[in-house]
């Protein structure tokens, strides 16, 4: 197999959820690249929309769906429509999440909050998995990336939700990683550092930044291609026999404040 071919997605579908901005914009358009037909899923439609027609501009292929991950009939339709649209489903991204940023007073949390962080960065994904997994084994190709978080690792006050729903969806990718496999299909994480979305930069500052970097050998914040990047050795043949594993992009460090 030639470099090329390692990471080459042509004929291949990819549905990612939480596409309109951030990473799951990124991953959209990386794997657009790589020749990929993409389902941009969001909530807002109009960022569906806008990186739909940015990517068909470019001269590849995407659809925006409208999706809120909460809802079983919209991750129905999500799959449904990729089917009818491309075919089939080869590559899931489970980009869509919720919580963190610090705000988890654990004496003050609600447990409706509790229920919805869960719904959303765990059950939605594994839902997805049930509905996409037949597609990908009739297809014969099959690749499931949950993005993660370094939340999942890390001990930090305020974060007890949040980070807790990543560490379940890390060992979630473990164990059907050892379901899935005999029909064809991997399933692996992706865990981001700092990285340079415009939630981060909405309250980056010089000295907040430095912070970060005492603890980043690699002495950058991320960015989202980086973690796209990732996103798409997980998709591609490349990593044809991995599965089941967590791969942090941090630049080395954590990122945490002292």
């Amino acid at each position: 197999m030639d470099i090329n071919s390692l990471f080459d997605l042509t004929g291949k579908v990819a549905v990612v959820t939480g596409g309109g901005d951030g990473i799951g914009k990124g991953c959209c358009e990386l794997l657009a690249t790589a020749g990929a037909s993409v389902i941009v899923s969001d909530i807002n439609a109009d960022k569906a929309q806008s990186v739909a027609d940015s990517i068909n501009a470019a001269g590849g292929h995407a659809t925006p769906v409208v999706c809120n991950v909460l809802e079983d009939a919209d991750l129905a339709n999500l799959v449904d429509t990729a089917v009818k649209t491309y075919g089939t489903v080869n590559i899931l991204v489970n980009n869509a999440g919720l919580g963190g940023g610090g705000r988890e007073n654990p004496f003050k949390i609600d447990m409706s909050y509790v229920e919805r962080i869960y719904r959303i960065n765990v059950f939605a994904p594994l839902r997805l998995c049930q509905l996409a997994v037949p597609e990908m084994e009739k297809s014969g190709y099959g690749s499931i990336v949950n993005i993660t978080s370094m939340s999942s690792i890390d001990k930090e006050a305020n974060m007890c939700v949040y980070s807790s729903s990543k560490a379940a969806l890390n060992h979630l990718a473990a164990n059907l990683a050892y379901d899935f496999g005999p029909y064809g299909v991997r399933v692996n994480n992706v865990g981001p550092g700092a990285t340079r979305t415009a939630a981060l930069e909405s309250i980056l500052t010089p000295e907040l930044q430095e912070k970060m970097l005492r603890h980043t050998p690699i002495n950058r914040l991320g960015e989202v291609s980086d973690i796209a990047q990732a996103v798409l050795f997980f998709a591609s043949p490349a990593s044809a026999w991995i599965s089941g594993q967590v791969i942090f992009v941090n630049g080395g460090g954590d990122q945490t404040l002292d």
